[in-house]
């Protein structure tokens, strides 16, 4: 199974919104195939893999890190591909949460005479697919968070001066994180500091749709971001009921899309319908780079699922220097956000890289129109 997982991440970033897949075909105990859902519309990673092996598949077991499709969409079921091979004993790593699969592909194999083993490294498999399972479950995207601080905390200096914090191999770091993410947000400090071009530059990379938060237009027309001779990617500008017409027929013209969500007293998005709408959109995970503000009103919303937090061994202290967080916060330490399953590295023997992910009481539980009442879209299929 964990070879299974291994042929999935090949395609890490590029299956929207399907789920990614792998799998192995094993004759004798040993491996004699192997495949995975390389992006939407193309072969699953049970026919990919079928589709590799030389030779007949009958008698030979399969391994797959989610529960094989039973109903026809895009492609034909991966369960008919597989009994129709032969296949005689197929092991699972975990449920497919979608209401079409969930469970009846396994019914469809067993039915059919096929010896299933599920649960097979299934925390594994369901980290795997996370955005996958919680757009599918909640109707919301995974929500990532990156932020490079110095070892004070500090993400600029009391000027407002950051470049660079990180070294620039935590820097091509970021732009591995890019590259594996459906979409990248930041918020309108950020535009208006940076102008960032929010592209993926390393060999091999795609671009995330890009995603600014702009309640009233006020970035420039010409920021990068916009410029469609930067990127291929989409640019949503998502606004608030108020935004300037002219500036939204300016932004169309280069391609921007628009996401509108309602704001509240102070002129702030409400997030959680920005997430809902980029869910809607078929984005499963949104890697966001914005800055203290954005993710202080994520994290008091309780809306982010994993974090990567850059440390550089640098001190530039001054009490007006922002911190990587801002928003309420909490006001005792026994209530603070702790991460779970930590990942330590450090970068090039220099930047301290941590990953972790935020645990269930530190998410919120938002109500969204339940997966089974959904409708179903073509490329899900």
């Amino acid at each position: 199974m964990a070879e299974a997982i291994a042929e999935a991440k090949k395609a890490e970033g590029r299956t929207r919104p399907n789920p990614l897949v792998g799998c192995v075909i094993v004759r004798d105990g040993e491996v004699v195939a192997r495949g995975y859902h390389a992006r939407a519309g193309e072969a699953h990673g049970e026919v990919a893999a079928l589709r590799a092996l030389d030779g007949s598949a009958e008698g030979c077991e399969a391994y797959v890190n989610l529960e094989p499709c039973c109903h026809h969409g895009r492609t034909p079921p991966c369960t008919e591909a597989l009994i129709n091979a032969g296949i005689r004993r197929v092991y699972v790593g975990t449920l497919d949460p979608f209401p079409e699969v969930s469970g009846k592909g396994i019914e469809a194999l067993r039915r059919a005479g096929v010896e299933v083993v599920s649960g097979v490294l299934e925390d594994e498999s369901r980290r795997l697919n996370q955005p996958y399972f919680k757009r599918i479950t909640t109707g919301l995207p995974w929500v990532a968070v990156k932020y490079a601080m110095t070892l004070d905390g500090k993400i600029a200096s009391s000027t407002g001066d950051s470049a660079w914090i990180s070294s620039e191999a935590s820097r091509r770091r970021v732009h591995e994180l890019r590259n594996v993410h459906d979409a990248i947000m930041v918020g309108t400090g950020t535009l208006l500091h940076d102008n960032p071009r929010l592209t993926c530059r390393i060999d091999g990379g795609r671009d995330p749709v890009r995603v600014v938060l702009d309640a009233t237009l006020s970035a420039p027309l010409d920021a990068n971001v916009f410029d469609p001779a930067l990127s291929d990617a989409r640019t949503i500008a998502v606004v608030g009921p108020h935004a300037p017409d002219e500036r939204r027929r300016a932004l169309a013209e280069r391609g921007v899309t628009f996401l509108e969500v309602a704001v509240d007293a102070a002129g702030k998005l409400d997030l959680r319908q920005v997430l809902r709408g980029l869910a809607d959109r078929e984005l499963p995970s949104v890697f966001v780079e914005g800055g203290s503000q954005l993710l202080g009103s994520l994290f008091d919303q309780k809306l982010v699922d994993r974090v990567y937090a850059f440390v550089s061994p640098k001190v530039v202290g001054g009490q007006n220097a922002p911190s990587a967080v801002a928003g309420e916060g909490v006001e005792a330490m026994k209530d603070a956000l702790e991460l779970e399953r930590l990942s330590i590295e450090v970068v090039d023997g220099r930047d301290v890289f941590i990953t972790g992910d935020v645990p269930a009481s530190f998410r919120a539980d938002i109500e969204t129109t339940p997966a089974a009442s959904r409708p179903v879209t073509a490329e899900e299929a």
